[in-house]
């Protein structure tokens, strides 16, 4: 098996919990928008597929494109006022990514590019990842097979020395998808019943675990 040369790492629930923020920016846009606020547990339940997916499941029924779109403008611009007020890496991840000299390492995760960067800027992290690749296209976020196809010839990156590593079913399946190694991590905010049917390649309790697995070739 080809060595690990590059790690698409995913953000929410992988490398950072930002949950609080999030809800928080979003909620902002409800009240402005005459709209009930939302528990963090039910808006959590909406990170990770995209942020249209996002602010559409927070309105709620009714809710038309117009609406969305407009709710979206005003979620960015809430959240990037406080993108890490709250928000905090998980344990080990600094250290993990200090500890992998010599390997490329990138972003992929569903949020837009921009708010991505935003919160690994605050967390003091942003300068490890040569790139961020965000879900700015909404036709084409994880899982879909298209988003390594997009960005494997950007980077230079062959399939077979790349993993992505991340905490939700669609991580795995991006991967899967595309021909990619995978990684699991268990302690983000997916669930295993619907990520082990899937059987990642790797299944890593703390980030930590994830140094070896990469230094030693996979």
């Amino acid at each position: 098996m080809p060595k690990i040369e590059a790690i698409f790492f995913d953000v929410d629930g992988t490398l950072a919990d930002a949950r609080l923020d999030i809800a928080g920016a979003m909620n902002r846009v409800l009240k402005m928008l005459g709209r009930p606020e939302k528990s963090v547990s039910d808006i959590s339940s909406y990170i990770g597929t995209g942020v249209k997916y996002l602010i559409g499941k927070s309105l709620g029924a009714g809710a038309d494109e117009a609406l969305i779109d407009r709710a979206t403008a005003m979620y960015e611009e809430e959240y990037l006022k406080h993108p890490a007020d709250h928000a905090k890496l998980y344990p080990g991840v600094a250290k993990l990514l200090k500890g992998l000299p010599g390997k490329r390492k990138f972003v992929l995760t569903n949020r837009y590019s921009h708010l991505a960067s935003a919160l690994l800027e605050k967390l003091g992290i942003r300068d490890f990842f040569e790139k961020v690749f965000g879900g700015d296209d909404e036709s084409c976020i994880k899982p879909d097979p298209r988003v390594f196809d997009r960005i494997l010839p950007v980077v230079g990156v062959n399939r077979g020395e790349s993993l992505i590593v991340g905490d939700m079913a669609i991580d795995v399946m991006a991967g899967k998808n595309s021909g990619i190694r995978t990684c699991w991590v268990t302690y983000g905010l997916g669930k295993k019943e619907e990520v082990l049917p899937l059987k990642p390649d790797y299944v890593i309790d703390r980030i930590s675990d994830l140094g070896s697995i990469v230094n030693n070739g996979g």
